[in-house]
C-alpha cells in the first residue's frame, strides 16, 4: 500500500467523501503542512471529481501545487496565478503567469478531472464566459478548410498579435498562402500552408531560423491571453463605457477635472467603438464581460472547492479588498476610472451564493467567522522534531516509535541518497528496509524515494513521515520545473538592419543606412541598398555586394563619426587600426607559446570525497555548470598551468563551479587563494564557503578590513605553515607579507576591477599555478574564436532551475502601488531596492518613502560617499538592518542579496536597456518570486525616445528583442575589458564586426595558416535576378535572404536556402530562381579564380585572374567547354585568360545560364587536380 491508501481508509476521508453534496459545507481541523497536501491528494485519488483549492496567496499556492505534484501525476495539477496588487494586475504583466492561466482555463473547459490551485486574487478576477472560451479554441487539421480572413480575425480575438516575423509566443504572421502562428503552449511555432482555402501542410518550425522542423497532422491553438475580445464585444464595451462617461462628465463642474476625464477616456472610447483592442484593456474589463464570470463558473458543479486555511483566506480577502478600494479611490481622484466601474468579483459574496460542495481546512475552529457548517471533523497532526543530523537522538526516537508500532516512512529525494541514508541507518543500528512508494508495510521503518515539503506525524493512523529536512536540515533538491515558455530568447540576429542604423562599408567607411529600393538599370531590375555619407554623398550598392557592408556596433552605443565619400580619412583609420591589431596578434601568439612551455602541477583524478562534496549541493546543477566543471577539472589534471575564464551571468552558479575546483585542489593537498574586488564580497564568499565546507576538513581564512589585526596575523601564519587551506581576500592578498606554503590554485573574481599594479603582482603569482578567472560580463562569441588558445573559456548561459521568472511591471509612478509593493515584501521578511538616480535629493526621497511606509527602516547609498561609508551601508543592508535601500545606479555589483526580491525603479525611461537588464538581474536570485516595478512620471507627453524606451522595457518583460540588444551592449563592453582599455577606441573607430574580422585574420596569418586562394568575381548578366515585393515584402527579411545568398560557400548551403525559401514564402518566381543560380555561379567562380563574367549582347566574356590563368592551359579550357553546348573563343589579354562564350540564337535564358554554370563547375574540378599535382 502507499501513503494515499493508508489515509484513504480513515473515517475522516470517508466522511468528507460521503458528505460531498451540492451546498454542503464541511470543516476539518488539525491538518497542517504536507499532511494537508497528502490529505487533499487522497481525497482527489478516491473520487471521480476535480478539486479547486483556494490558498491565501500565490506563494502558498505554488508550494501546495509542488507538493501535490510529488504525490500525484504532475500533469493533472494546474495553477491560476493572478497578481494581488491591483495596479500591477492592470499593468503589463509577465507572460509566464498569463500562459499558465490560459492553460488552466483550457483544461477546465474540457471538464476533465484534475486539480486547480489558485489564490484569493485568482478568484476575484473577471473572465470571459466559459462558452466563449470553449469556442475560441481552434483546431486546424490537414485537408480542412480555413479562410485566412476569418482565421486572422479569430486569432486577433484570441489575443494574438500580428507581426512580419513570428518570434515569440502569442504572435502570428500571414504571407500569401502561408500562415505562421506561435501558440502559447508549444515549444515551437507552427506554419500552415493553404492551397486556396484547403490546408495543404502543417509543420512546426524554429523561430530563430524560421526553418521547418517536422510535419504535423493537426494543431490545436489556444488563446494567447485570458482577456478574449472580439470586435462585437469591444464595440459593446465602447457603447457602455461611453454612456457611463457621459453621465459622469455631466456631473463634473471643475474645468481641470473635465479635461482630465476627456484625456483619459475619449481615445479609448473611440478605439473601442471601432472594434480595436486596447493596450490597457484590463481597465475596462467590466464592460467587456458584463456577465461577471469568474473562475468558479468554469469549475464542474460536482467538483469540491477547498478553502485551505480559511481564517487566513478571510484575512487576505479583507486586506486585498481594502487595497483595491484605496487604489480605486486613487484612480477616481486622477479621473482614470469611472464611479460605476467594478473591476473585480466580490469573492465574499460569491462564496456565500456558491452551490459547490465546500471543504474548509483550518488548524482550529476559532476564527471561522459567521460560517454555517454542516459537518465538523478533526484529524490531528503533530510536527516532527528536527534532528539536525544527530543520529543517536534519531535512534532513540525510532525505537520509541517501534515500541508503539508506528509506521515510519523516511522520504528521500533521489536514489543515490537512499543508499547513503540506508547505510547511515545501518551504521547506527536503526533497522530500516528500503522499499518503493507503493509497497509500504504497517508498523515498520522504511526508506522510500519521494519528496514532501516537510515531515509530520498522524497519531490516528500511527504514521510518521520524515523528510531529509527533519533528519539533516537540508532542503531536498527541487524537481526541475518545466518551463512552458521555452526561452523566448531565440531572436533574430542583432545584425539586422533598420533604416537609420549606422553601417560600415569596408572600402568607403561609416555611413547611415537609408533603405533598400529596386532600381531599373539597362532594362534589368535589381535591388540596391542606399547609404548616406557626409555632405549628402549617396552610395548605391547592389545587394550582390552585401558582404562589404556590416552594421556598425560599438562598445558604448555612441554615435560614430560619419565619413566622406572618396576621402582619405577612412583608409587612414583602417591602417591605424590594422597596425595596432598586428601588435595585439603578436602579443597573443607570444602569450600562447609561453603558456605551452610552462610546467605546472597535474592534479589527480576525482575521488570519492569529491563526489560526496558535489552531492551536497542543494540545487540541481544546470548542464552548463556540469560542463564547465568538467572542463576546469580536465585542465587541472594537465601539467600545463590552467588559465581559464568562466563567464556567466550574476547568480548563474559560477561560485559553485569555482568551489568544486577549490575542493579538488585542497583534496590534493594544495592551497587555494580566492581573490575578490571588495570587502563585502570577501565576507559573503567567506560565509558562503563556511556553510558549504562545513562537513569537510577544510580550513578557511579571510583577509579583509572586517578582520582584527590579530585574526589577520593568525591567518598569515597559517598560510605559511600550510594550516590554512583556502584563503579569501581583497587585494590585501597581494601584499608582500602573504606567503603560501604550497599554492595550487588561484581564483580571481571580476578581474577587470583590479588596477594595473595589482595585475602585475597577479602575473607573478600566476606563473606556475592554475588560474581560474570569474566574470559576469558576457563576452561576444566572435571574440571567443580569436581568443581561443590564449585563454580557455567556459560559459554558463542557462539560469538555475528553481528561479522563478521576475514579474516585471511597467507603470506610472503611483504612491499606492509603491506602498503595496514595499509592504508585501516586508510581509515575507524581504528587502527592497529603490532606484533613484539623483544624489541631490536622495535624502528627500528617503523621507518620502519613510512617510509612505512608516514601519520600514530606510537607508541610502550613493557614489559620492567614501568607499568605507559605502561598504558600511551595504554591509548593514546585507545584514538586514535596513528594509529599503535607496540607491543611485546599483553600487555593488556581484554582491549576492538573495533576500532582496523587489526593486522599484523611478523614472525608468531614463535608463538604457543594458542598464535595466543589469539592474533587473540584481533581484530574483532565490527561490521566491521577485517583482520589478519600472515606474515613469505620469506626464501625458513622453518624448519619442522615452516612449521607445518604455516600449522596449515592456518587450523586455517578455525577454524579447530588447534583451538581445542589452546582451549585445554588455558583451561588447566585455570585449573591451578582455582586450584592455586602449582597444575601446579602435573598436569604436571601425565598428566591432570589422575589428573582430581583422583580428582573427591577423592571428591566422601570424600563425602561418594558409588561406585558400579565392577571387571576388564580378558577375554582370542581363537578367532579372532579385526578390520581388510580391514574394517577400518585408525589407528586413529581404536583406537577410540576400545576405545568405551572398555568403553561401557550399552546395549544401545552396540547397538549404532553396528549401528555406519554399518553406517560408512558398514557390518562387523566375527572378528568384535566377538570383539563386547567379549566387551559385558566383560561389563557383570565386573558387575557379575567375575575375569577371560579363554579358554583352549575345556574348558572355569570362576573364580569369593572373593566378588562375597560370594554372590552366588553353587545352584544359576546351576540355571544360566540351562538357557544355556552348561555342567559344579563347584569348589572352595582359596575362589574363579570357574566354568568350557565344549564346546560340534559339537558346532560352535558363538554358544558357545552366550551360555557363556547368562550364564554371568543370573548371573548378580541373584546377583542383592541377593544384594537387
Amino acid at each position: 500500500m502507499d501513503l494515499i491508501s493508508m489515509l484513504g481508509n480513515t473515517q475522516q476521508v470517508q466522511s468528507v467523501l460521503e458528505n460531498q453534496k451540492p451546498g454542503v459545507r464541511q470543516l476539518l481541523t488539525g491538518l497542517s503542512g504536507s499532511a494537508k497536501t497528502l490529505f487533499l491528494a487522497t481525497i482527489y485519488k478516491q473520487q471521480r471529481q476535480p478539486l479547486l483549492i483556494i490558498e491565501s496567496n500565490m506563494f502558498q499556492a505554488n508550494q501546495v501545487a509542488e507538493d501535490l505534484a510529488n504525490q500525484l501525476n504532475g500533469d493533472q495539477i494546474y495553477t491560476f496565478p493572478v497578481e494581488e496588487v491591483m495596479a500591477a494586475e492592470i499593468a503589463v504583466s509577465s507572460p509566464e503567469s498569463r500562459a499558465e492561466r490560459v492553460r488552466t482555463l483550457s483544461f477546465l473547459a474540457t471538464g476533465k478531472k484534475g486539480i486547480v490551485v489558485t489564490s484569493v486574487a485568482g478568484m476575484r478576477r473577471l473572465l470571459p464566459t466559459a462558452r466563449q472560451w470553449r469556442d475560441s479554441q481552434t483546431q486546424i487539421e490537414m485537408g480542412g478548410e480555413v479562410d485566412p480572413k476569418i482565421l486572422g480575425a479569430q486569432l486577433a480575438e484570441m489575443g494574438y498579435h500580428r507581426d512580419k516575423l513570428v518570434g515569440k509566443p502569442g504572435e502570428f504572421a500571414m504571407r500569401g498562402d502561408i500562415i505562421d502562428i506561435f501558440p502559447l503552449d508549444t515549444e515551437n511555432p507552427v506554419r500552415i500552408e493553404l492551397f486556396d482555402t484547403e490546408v495543404d501542410a502543417i509543420r512546426s518550425f524554429e523561430a530563430d531560423t524560421q526553418r521547418s522542423i517536422e510535419n504535423l497532422e493537426s494543431v490545436a491553438i489556444m488563446p494567447a491571453t485570458d482577456l478574449l475580445a472580439n470586435a462585437a464585444q469591444l464595440e459593446m464595451a465602447g457603447e457602455a463605457l461611453q454612456a457611463d462617461y457621459q453621465q459622469t462628465a455631466a456631473k463634473i463642474t471643475a474645468k481641470d477635472d473635465q479635461k482630465a476625464l476627456a484625456v483619459n477616456f475619449e481615445t479609448p472610447i473611440s478605439r473601442l467603438l471601432a472594434g480595436e483592442r486596447l493596450e490597457n484593456l484590463a481597465l475596462f474589463v467590466d464592460y467587456l464581460y458584463p456577465d461577471h464570470t469568474s473562475l468558479i463558473d468554469y469549475f464542474k458543479n460536482s467538483g469540491l472547492v477547498v478553502f485551505d486555511d480559511y481564517p487566513r483566506i478571510q484575512e487576505t480577502q479583507r486586506v486585498l479588498a481594502e487595497e483595491a478600494a484605496n487604489w480605486q479611490t486613487d484612480m477616481l481622484g486622477n479621473r482614470r476610472l469611472l464611479p460605476a466601474q467594478k473591476l473585480l468579483v466580490d469573492v465574499h459574496h460569491l462564496m456565500k451564493q456558491d452551490q459547490h460542495p465546500h471543504l474548509y481546512l483550518s488548524l482550529f475552529q476559532k476564527g471561522m467567522g459567521k460560517l454555517k457548517l454542516d459537518t465538523l471533523g478533526n484529524m490531528p497532526t503533530r510536527n516532527v522534531q528536527q534532528f539536525f543530523s544527530q543520529m543517536p537522538l534519531l535512534k532513540t526516537e525510532m525505537s520509541r516509535w517501534q515500541k508503539q508500532q508506528q509506521t515510519v516512512v523516511v522520504l528521500v529525494s533521489d536514489a543515490k541518497r537512499v543508499k547513503k541514508i540506508d547505510q547511515t541507518f545501518h551504521d547506527f543500528e536503526i533497522e530500516a528496509t528500503v522499499t518503493t512508494k507503493t509497497k509500504l508495510v504497517a508498523g515498520q521503518i522504511q526508506i522510500v524515494q519521494g519528496s514532501l515539503q516537510n515531515g509530520f506525524e498522524l497519531p490516528d493512523l500511527k504514521l510518521v513521515v520524515l523528510t531529509e529536512k527533519e533528519l539533516f536540515n537540508t532542503a531536498p533538491k527541487k524537481k526541475v520545473r518545466r518551463q512552458t515558455l521555452a526561452n523566448a530568447e531565440r531572436l533574430k540576429s542583432y545584425s539586422e538592419l533598420k533604416p537609420g542604423d549606422y553601417v560600415v562599408h569596408v572600402n568607403h567607411g561609416i555611413g547611415e543606412y537609408v533603405g533598400m529600393e529596386t532600381l531599373e538599370v539597362d532594362g534589368v531590375h535589381q535591388d540596391y541598398i542606399t547609404i548616406l555619407y557626409r555632405d549628402n554623398g549617396k552610395l548605391f550598392i547592389p545587394v550582390t555586394q552585401l558582404d562589404m557592408v556590416q552594421k556598425y556596433v560599438s562598445a558604448e552605443s555612441k554615435t560614430p563619426k560619419i565619413n566622406k565619400l572618396g576621402g582619405a580619412e577612412w583608409q587612414k583609420t583602417k591602417s591605424k587600426v590594422s597596425a595596432k591589431i598586428e601588435d595585439i596578434a603578436d602579443d597573443l601568439i607570444e602569450l600562447y607559446a609561453q603558456r605551452e612551455a610552462e610546467k605546472g602541477y597535474a592534479f589527480p583524478e576525482d575521488d570519492q570525497l569529491q563526489a560526496d562534496f558535489e552531492n551536497q549541493f542543494a540545487y540541481p546543477e544546470t548542464d552548463d555548470q556540469l560542463r564547465s566543471t568538467a572542463e576546469i577539472k580536465h585542465d587541472m589534471e594537465k601539467v600545463r598551468p590552467m588559465d581559464r575564464l568562466l563567464v556567466g551571468d550574476v547568480g548563474f552558479g559560477k561560485t559553485e563551479v569555482a568551489l568544486r575546483a577549490a575542493f579538488k585542489a585542497v583534496a590534493a593537498g594544495k592551497q587555494v587563494a580566492f581573490l575578490v574586488p571588495t570587502t563585502i564580497l570577501a565576507q559573503q564568499h567567506y560565509e558562503n564557503m563556511l556553510a558549504r565546507f562545513a562537513d569537510f576538513p577544510v580550513e578557511l581564512g579571510l583577509l579583509s578590513r572586517f578582520k582584527t589585526r590579530k585574526e589577520v596575523t593568525a591567518t598569515l601564519k597559517g598560510l605559511e605553515k600550510g594550516q590554512v587551506d583556502i584563503v579569501i581576500g581583497t587585494h590585501r592578498l597581494l601584499s608582500k607579507d602573504v606567503v603560501f606554503k604550497d599554492l595550487g590554485l588561484l581564483i580571481v573574481d571580476e578581474e577587470q576591477r583590479f588596477g594595473v599594479k595589482h595585475k602585475e603582482r597577479l602575473k607573478q603569482l600566476k606563473a606556475q599555478v592554475d588560474v581560474l578567472t570569474l566574470t559576469a560580463t558576457p563576452i561576444p562569441r566572435t571574440l571567443h574564436m580569436s581568443m581561443l588558445g590564449v585563454r580557455d573559456l567556459s560559459v554558463i548561459e542557462t539560469p538555475p532551475t528553481n528561479r522563478y521568472p521576475i514579474q516585471t511591471y511597467v507603470m506610472e509612478q503611483n504612491a499606492g502601488a509603491m506602498r503595496e509593493a514595499i509592504e508585501r515584501e516586508l510581509e515575507r521578511n524581504g528587502q527592497v531596492f529603490y532606484l533613484h538616480n539623483r544624489v541631490s535629493d536622495i535624502e528627500q526621497t528617503v523621507d518620502e518613502i519613510q512617510a509612505l511606509v512608516p514601519e520600514a527602516t530606510v537607508g541610502y547609498a550613493h557614489g559620492q560617499m567614501t568607499e568605507a561609508q559605502l561598504e558600511g551601508v551595504i554591509y548593514d543592508f546585507v545584514q538586514g538592518k535596513y528594509d529599503v535601500l535607496v540607491t543611485t545606479t546599483i553600487i555593488e555589483t556581484g554582491v549576492d542579496m538573495p533576500n532582496v526580491n523587489t526593486m522599484i525603479v523611478e523614472d525608468a525611461d531614463h535608463y538604457g536597456l543594458s542598464q535595466l537588464y543589469q539592474l533587473r538581474g540584481r533581484i530574483g536570485r532565490s527561490s521566491r518570486v521577485a517583482y520589478g516595478y519600472f515606474m515613469y512620471k505620469p506626464d501625458k507627453v513622453l518624448t519619442e525616445v522615452s516612449e521607445k524606451r518604455l516600449q522596449a522595457i515592456k518587450d523586455f518583460t517578455e525577454l524579447g528583442s530588447g534583451f538581445k540588444i542589452a546582451m549585445r551592449d554588455l558583451s561588447i563592453r566585455g570585449a573591451g575589458n578582455l582586450l584592455g582599455k586602449q582597444q575601446h577606441g579602435f573598436i569604436d573607430s571601425v565598428g566591432f564586426d570589422l575589428y573582430s574580422q581583422m583580428l582573427s585574420e591577423a592571428v591566422a596569418k601570424k600563425q602561418g595558416k594558409k588561406v585558400a586562394a579565392k577571387t571576388n568575381a564580378e558577375i554582370d548578366l542581363k537578367l532579372e535576378a532579385y526578390l520581388p515585393d510580391d514574394y517577400i515584402n518585408d525589407q528586413r527579411q529581404k536583406i537577410e535572404i540576400y545576405k545568405r545568398i551572398r555568403q553561401m560557400d557550399t552546395e549544401a548551403a545552396f540547397t538549404e536556402i532553396q528549401s528555406d525559401l519554399i518553406d517560408r514564402f512558398g514557390d518562387y518566381p523566375v527572378q528568384v530562381a535566377h538570383l539563386l543560380t547567379i549566387g551559385q555561379l558566383k560561389m563557383n567562380a570565386d573558387d575557379a579564380l575567375i575575375e569577371t563574367i560579363k554579358q554583352v549582347k549575345d556574348k558572355i566574356q569570362v576573364v580569369l585572374s593572373p593566378k588562375g590563368s597560370r594554372l590552366v592551359s588553353g587545352e584544359q579550357i576546351f576540355e571544360a567547354l566540351s562538357a557544355t553546348r556552348l561555342k567559344a573563343t579563347v584569348g589572352f589579354e595582359q596575362e589574363k585568360l579570357s574566354v568568350t562564350l557565344i549564346i546560340q540564337p534559339k537558346m532560352k535564358t535558363g538554358d544558357w545560364l545552366r550551360e555557363l554554370a556547368i562550364f564554371v563547375e568543370t573548371l573548378v574540378e580541373i584546377e583542383k587536380k592541377q593544384l594537387v599535382k
